[in-house]
């Protein structure tokens, strides 16, 4: 399961890279937006943890219960932040367009 853990890392990174983002705008609809997908990208490295670790800790009732609310959590921490995403996309880009005027 090397995809996985390449997959992880992946996203981790995004997530770094997408809040990294954030802290650097001065914009307040793209600080929304950043956030929208840095939740995204947390939310899919959270589900895809949960599923590695289906694949490799013991066979336990306990570990299947853990995996069970990383995979439900981080799916559902993915799904709000692609609707949060899509949300303030046209904002964004609105925002965007008026600085891009007044320059």
């Amino acid at each position: 399961m090397f995809v996985l853990v390449v997959l992880i890392v992946v996203f981790f990174a995004f997530y770094l890279f997408y809040k990294t983002k954030y802290f650097r705008s001065n914009r307040q609809v793209e600080k929304k937006w950043l956030t929208a997908k840095s939740n995204i990208a947390l939310g899919l490295f959270v589900c895809l943890f949960g599923i590695n670790h289906l694949f490799f800790i013991s066979e336990t009732l306990t570990s299947y219960i853990i995996a069970a609310i990383f995979i439900i959590y981080g799916a559902f921490f993915s799904w709000t932040g692609y609707k949060k995403y899509k949300h303030y996309l046209p904002f964004a880009i609105e925002e965007a367009n008026s600085i891009e005027a007044q320059k």
